[in-house]
């Protein structure tokens, strides 16, 4: 345990405290709006849309590979 030999001491080590404190209620504030904002419906609907076109593009170009395997 650290000991403190002055009260200014004591004074500071609180402040620290204090303001890690809200640099940690900041941040979760902030992670909290992103995750809002990353569930907010058209987003969502904006990822499920990527996520599809990805999928038909990788299933397209599997297909295509197949197909230019087999002509040559």
């Amino acid at each position: 345990m650290k000991q403190y030999h002055t009260f200014e001491e004591i004074d500071e080590r609180l402040r620290i405290i204090k303001l890690s404190r809200e640099i940690h209620i900041e941040n979760l504030k902030f992670k909290l709006n992103r995750v809002k904002t990353d569930m907010y419906p058209t987003n969502l609907l904006g990822n499920f849309k990527g996520s599809i076109q990805q999928m038909i593009l990788t299933f397209a170009i599997q297909k295509l590979s197949r197909i230019f395997r087999r002509s040559h």
